[in-house]
């Protein structure tokens, strides 16, 4: 999985729009194999990423658990402790 693409589900406050949009565009990037598509591409990438983007808030909103709300502040602070332990 692309690593800059994060866990969008069970968070407090729920995921926002811009970032349910920046999954889906890291996901085309990632399958279409270029950052930038062509001219050519651009209109075909676009709905595509329109679509993951539609697919990824319909996924988002309807899943449930029993599971307490995730906190993004006390998260981001775990990925650092583990990026600091396996990067020092």
């Amino acid at each position: 999985m692309c690593r800059s693409i994060r866990t969008l589900h069970n968070f407090e406050p729920p995921a926002t729009d811009d970032e349910v949009q920046a999954a889906a565009l890291q996901y085309v990037r990632k399958i279409s194999g270029g950052r930038d598509p062509s001219q050519a591409n651009r209109e075909a990438f676009d709905d595509a990423v329109a679509a993951v983007a539609g697919v990824t808030r319909n996924l988002v909103d309807s899943l449930v658990t029993k599971a307490p709300p995730k906190n993004r502040e006390a998260e981001a602070a775990k990925a650092r402790a583990r990026a600091a332990g396996r990067y020092s």
